[in-house]
């Protein structure tokens, strides 16, 4: 039996994105910048895929929607893209839960003399709107708060960020990778300059995002080159990848309300199955959470008496058992450092070693989550001495 759960680190392919994909390869291979035929069908491929994207946003302009290789780039355009128009150094607040694709950046702003500030969460891994205020100064020209965590699942109040920020006169940008397709997303309704999404967390094709600039912002493109997608991003698109994320796109849109609904549904049976299992405890915001997102840490009780137990170990035992699940964040799933998200929630070095994150897709069935809550509890009753969990 194989159960995959781990669709916040990437999500199986649609058989619709696929097949897209597919006709475009075979019939609209052209160079979407070309002038002749083959050039026009593929730009037509491409406008069509703006216009899906544009509505799983409600976004008015299909225009704002640059095509990026996926969230990483869409998120560094974004925090780059914004700093490289100022000869001098600036001042940019972001949430100390960020992925690395904001991270990183932000470190790199700092060598430039840039101010960062890393707005504090509680212990659930939310921001008090009321630190960003504080935190705001004259001299601040951006800020960005993710909008769901992928390691933790915790939702950030987006509207009433972007609100202060934009008080303030700062453009405000959010990493909604994980939010996007899942959950309703109204940039209008949110006040939201400049957002990033990708493909591959919505059941499109890896290789293939979008970030997503009000018209009327400005910023300057990391790659020179051609001016495609409005000068914004240089290279000649992935049309056949963008291609299958329109089409991802859309039918996220269609399908949300009613899939939303039914994660939710499995995430708390999930949730309510290991709720009185003594060895693990919940992360993460149980209310302002992903509909298809669960996150644990084996408890103080465990570790006391199994020290040298991580969640990657927890990983590696689940594996054997056919079930996918990630250590914390994927893209540190290769280290054995403690989980800095973990550890800005307050959790200690130790207990940043013991988080574990099981992410539900569309193919997820309430069978696949009893038998994972089961074989959940079998593999740490094999891994602790008698009688402390089981």
């Amino acid at each position: 039996m194989q159960i995959y759960l781990d669709n916040s680190a990437t999500t199986k392919p649609r058989t619709e994105a696929i097949a897209i994909a597919q006709t475009v390869l075979q019939q609209q291979w052209g160079n979407p910048s070309s002038l002749h035929d083959w050039g026009n069908r593929s730009a037509i491929v491409l406008e069509t895929a703006r216009i899906q994207v544009a509505g799983l946003l409600n976004a008015f302009n299909p225009e704002s929607i640059v095509f990026t290789s996926g969230g990483t780039e869409a998120n560094n355009l974004a925090i780059l893209g914004v700093a490289r128009q100022y000869s001098s150094p600036q001042h940019l607040i972001i949430s100390s839960i960020e992925h690395s694709a904001i991270n990183e950046p932000a470190k790199l702003l700092e060598q430039w003399g840039w101010q960062v500030t890393r707005l504090p969460v509680n212990q659930y891994g939310r921001v008090n709107p009321l630190d960003l205020q504080a935190a705001l100064q004259k001299n601040t020209v951006l800020v960005s708060i993710i909008y769901g965590q992928s390691e933790v699942g915790t939702l950030q109040p987006i509207e009433r960020l972007a609100k202060i920020a934009k008080e303030q006169g700062c453009l405000f940008h959010t990493d909604a990778v994980q939010v996007a397709g899942r959950l309703p997303i109204d940039v209008e309704q949110l006040g939201i300059d400049l957002l990033s999404l990708s493909s591959h967390k919505i059941y499109g094709i890896q290789g293939a995002g979008a970030l997503y600039i009000r018209t009327g912002i400005k910023l300057l493109p990391l790659l020179g080159g051609g001016g495609q997608e409005a000068k914004m991003r240089s290279g000649t698109q992935a049309v056949s990848t963008i291609a299958a994320l329109g089409v991802a796109a859309e039918l996220a849109a269609e399908e949300m309300k009613t899939e939303a609904s039914r994660l939710r549904g499995l995430r708390d049976r999930l949730f309510d199955l290991l709720a009185d299992y003594p060895c693990l405890s919940t992360t993460g915001d149980r209310l302002y959470r992903l509909p298809h997102h669960v996150s644990l840490i084996l408890s103080d009780r465990f570790a006391k008496k199994a020290p040298d137990v991580t969640g990657k170990t927890i990983v590696r035992q689940l594996n054997l058992a056919g079930i996918g699940i990630s250590a914390g964040s994927a893209c540190h799933s290769g280290k054995l450092n403690p989980s800095p998200i973990l550890l800005a929630m307050g959790y200690d070095t130790d207990a940043a070693k013991r988080g574990i994150r099981l992410t539900l897709g569309k193919d997820t069935t309430q069978e696949d989550i009893d038998w994972t809550a089961m074989v959940l509890k079998q593999v740490i009753c094999r891994l602790m001495p008698p009688l402390v969990c089981c």
